[in-house]
């Protein structure tokens, strides 16, 4: 493998595409006057083949571009063509092209126009020998002057860069950097180690301490089993004489839940009757009601009726028709009031005695509610109270729960009574108003009669004067 042709263009000197070809297999020396760009030739093939010109800041990457006259250079290219026939480089290929492109910020390769990265090229190139830990397969101008004029040790040090040693020496400084901390790192496993051992030690003495308190702990469990075995004994005897004694008095509890029991169902029926004579005493007082709205009703017919008869007073000359029929209106409203008078004093009687079986029921109900309590007081006495003093309490507690019951007993009766001495009062006074208004009646008739005699005799007169 050789380099075939090399193309320049925009590269420091080199304004224009150069293409500098062909190139001998051999050997091939480039001569010229001084500034016709032979350095600035062999930079450029250092440029794509060495790895000196690599990671360029951007003020050096200006400095590679061409600065002469004429219109500025933004970007430069360097590409060199290898002969591949030998088949050196991993390519298919008998001519390989490769490429860089450089600019103020980018820095590109090409590998037979196509790009890729800088590592893909240096790859290939290792691949090749052009090796970056031996970059002497590229020598500068005075190297071979400073070779030959350097002292001996200078020219070992650059026989063994050449060779290819200092890898191996810096692999070799490496390894004993490597195996210095290897021995710090045995030198802290050993110290943990005999650590492990210490605590292991300090386990063995805990674990012999741990039997002991295990042996102890075992016979505290069984002296605790068998005090609690013990008092469990202890337990159930006493359990069996309170059953004993739980059975001996379950008769009297039996006979007190009996007489209980017969106290609850006849109280209960007790609420029932008071229930049904409510109901009948709340019908009684809606039909009551009913009355009074239709003895005014009456009343106001009768007021009515009135004022009818004072306009026939005022019209004493009216016909013999609406005499008639004021009769047979007054007539129709005394049967009115004499039936409506009938039916109250038909339901009386029955509001009576269904009072009189209210009280009855109250005062019964108010027994049974008095002897229930004593049936509770006389079961659970014995275990209610632990001192007489508990006792005197409770008796006192309900004896003024007794006198409330009493005393709101015979508020409820002086309420009936006052409710039905209002109801005979305002019956009286019903009767009363009905009977002053059956006197008016019977001398608005008898004034009526009056009237109706004086206008006969005067028409009689009236009829038989041309004769006399």
């Amino acid at each position: 493998m050789y380099i075939k042709q090399v193309t320049i263009q925009g590269f420091r000197s080199y304004r224009d595409q150069t293409e500098v070809d062909p190139f001998s297999s051999k050997h091939n020396v480039i001569v010229g006057r001084n500034g016709s760009g032979k350095s600035n030739f062999f930079y450029a093939i250092q440029f794509v083949l060495s790895d000196e010109f690599s990671n360029l800041r951007p003020e050096q990457r200006q400095a590679l571009l061409h600065e002469g006259t004429g219109p500025r250079v933004i970007s430069a290219f360097v590409e060199i063509i290898f002969d591949n026939s030998d088949n050196r480089l991993p390519i298919d290929k008998e001519e390989v092209t490769l490429r860089r492109v450089i600019g103020s910020k980018k820095d590109q390769y090409f590998l037979d126009k196509k790009m890729v990265t800088k590592t893909d090229v240096m790859n290939l190139l290792e691949s090749a020998g052009f090796s970056r830990s031996n970059p002497y397969y590229i020598v500068k101008q005075g190297k071979i002057n400073q070779m030959a004029t350097a002292p001996d040790s200078h020219r070992l040090k650059l026989l063994r860069e050449v060779a290819g040693t200092r890898v191996y020496d810096e692999r070799k400084s490496e390894s004993h950097t490597i195996l210095k901390e290897t021995e710090g790192k045995r030198d802290k496993i050993e110290d943990l180690l005999k650590y492990i051992e210490e605590r292991l030690q300090t386990l063995e003495e805990e674990k012999e301490e741990l039997k002991q308190y295990q042996k102890w702990d075992k016979m505290r469990r069984s002296l605790e089993y068998t005090i609690h075995n013990h008092e469990l004994t202890d337990t159930r005897k006493k359990l069996d004489e309170l059953a004993e004694r739980r059975e001996n008095s379950g008769e009297r509890t039996k006979h007190l839940r009996d007489i209980h029991e017969a106290a609850a169902s006849k109280t209960k029926r007790m609420h029932k009757e008071i229930r049904e004579i409510s109901t009948r005493l709340h019908t009684i007082a809606e039909e009551k009601d009913q009355m009074n709205n239709e003895r005014q009703d009456l009343l106001k017919k009768k007021a009515k009726m009135e004022l009818d008869v004072k306009d026939l007073q005022d019209e004493v000359h009216g016909d013999k028709d609406a005499k008639v029929k004021i009769e047979n209106q007054l007539s129709k409203l005394d049967g009115e009031i004499n039936k409506k008078q009938t039916e109250l004093d038909d339901i009386l009687p029955q509001f009576e005695e269904l009072q009189k079986r209210e009280e009855n029921a109250t005062a019964r109900l108010a027994m049974c509610e008095q002897r229930r309590t004593e049936l509770f007081a006389k079961q659970g006495r014995k275990n209610q109270f632990r001192t007489r003093e508990q006792r005197d309490d409770w008796i006192k507690k309900e004896l003024k729960s007794l006198n409330k019951s009493i005393r709101d007993k015979d508020n409820q009766i002086s309420r009936l009574q006052e409710d039905i001495a209002a109801d005979y009062k305002k019956n009286e006074e019903l009767e009363a108003k009905m009977q002053k208004l059956n006197m008016d009646i019977e001398q608005m008739k008898d004034n009526v009669e009056r009237s109706e005699e004086r206008r006969v005799g005067k028409e009689c007169r009236s009829r038989w004067s041309p004769y006399h």
